[in-house]
C-alpha cells in the first residue's frame, strides 16, 4: 500500500501540511464510487508544485497521500462541527462540496469502516504532525505550522458569494500570535492584484485549531486558496495555469518568509 503521507522534513521552525492534495484511493474504492465522485472534484490540486520553494527555504512539508474521500485529515477523530449551521462535509464524506453522492447507492463507509480509516490514514499522518511540531519546538523555542488549502471559489452549497483569493484562518485569533497574524496580512496587500481576508469564511479547520497554542509556543495559520488564482478553471479538469501559479508562487514566497522571520 501506498504510504499515508510524502514528508521531507525541514530544519527552520515553519512546518507546512497539505491534508487535501492527495489522490490515491485504496484498492477497489473507486468501484464503489459514483462518476462523478471517483473524479475526486473537491482534490487540492497541484498543492505541492504551489510550495515546491520550501525546502530552499529549510521547511519541512508533510503531504497527504490518499484523497480527503477516503478520510478528512482536516477534520477531528470525533467528526466535529466546525462552522454550525452550514452542511458538513465531513471525516468521511458522503457527498461532494456540491452535494453530489461520492458512493453508489448502498456502498456507503459504515461507522466501522470509518473508524478503521481513522486508525489507517487519519492517526499516522496526526502522529507525524505531533511529533514534528515537537521536534521543532525543542529547537527553536516555537514553532509554526501552515496548513496549505485550495477551493473553489464559488459554491453555493458551502458559502455564499465568490471568496477572497487568500483566505487567512487563524481561528479568530486564537491559533497564533496576533504578531504573526498581522505581518501575514500586511505582506498580503502589498501584493495588491490579490484579495484577501483574515477569519472570514474559513477560520481553520481541526488543524488549525487543535495545533495552534500560541502560550504553548506552537502558532498553527490555515491558508485557503481561492482555485482562480492558478488554475484554468474554465477547462476540466483543472489544468494548471503556469503564468498564474508563477505569480502566485512569488506571493507564497513572500507570506512563508514572513512565518519564518516571526519571533514569539
Amino acid at each position: 500500500m501506498l504510504p499515508v503521507y510524502s514528508f521531507t522534513p525541514g530544519e527552520m521552525p515553519v512546518l507546512i501540511t497539505l491534508p487535501h492534495a492527495g489522490q490515491s484511493l485504496p484498492e477497489g474504492l473507486a468501484l464503489r464510487m459514483t462518476e462523478h465522485g471517483s473524479t475526486l472534484p473537491d482534490t487540492d490540486w497541484y498543492m505541492e508544485t504551489l510550495y515546491d520553494f520550501a525546502q530552499a527555504l529549510g521547511i519541512g512539508v508533510l503531504r497527504a497521500n490518499y484523497s480527503r474521500y477516503v478520510v478528512d485529515l482536516n477534520r477531528g477523530p470525533d467528526d466535529g462541527v466546525l462552522y454550525p449551521g452550514r452542511p458538513s462535509t465531513g471525516l468521511v464524506p458522503h457527498f461532494t462540496f456540491s452535494g453530489l453522492p461520492v458512493y453508489r447507492e448502498g456502498e456507503e463507509p459504515d461507522a466501522q469502516e470509518t473508524v478503521l480509516r481513522t486508525r489507517l490514514f487519519w492517526r499516522p499522518y496526526h502522529d507525524q504532525i505531533e511529533q514534528e511540531l515537537g521536534r521543532l519546538k525543542e529547537k527553536w523555542g516555537h514553532a509554526v505550522l501552515w496548513d496549505g488549502h485550495s477551493i473553489a471559489s464559488t459554491i453555493p452549497r458551502l458559502f455564499e458569494g465568490v471568496l477572497p483569493d487568500l483566505n487567512f484562518g487563524t481561528n479568530m485569533g486564537q491559533a497564533c500570535a496576533p504578531a504573526l497574524a498581522q505581518a501575514l496580512v500586511a505582506q498580503a496587500a502589498q501584493a495588491s492584484h490579490y484579495t484577501h481576508v483574515l477569519d472570514g469564511r474559513f477560520k481553520g479547520g481541526y488543524t488549525t485549531r487543535h495545533y495552534g497554542q500560541p502560550d504553548q509556543n506552537i502558532h498553527a495559520v490555515q491558508l485557503e486558496l481561492a482555485q482562480t488564482t492558478y488554475l484554468e478553471t474554465e477547462k476540466y479538469p483543472w489544468p494548471l495555469s503556469a503564468q498564474k501559479a508563477a505569480q502566485l508562487k512569488q506571493t507564497l514566497l513572500q507570506l512563508l518568509r514572513c512565518a519564518l522571520a516571526f519571533k514569539p
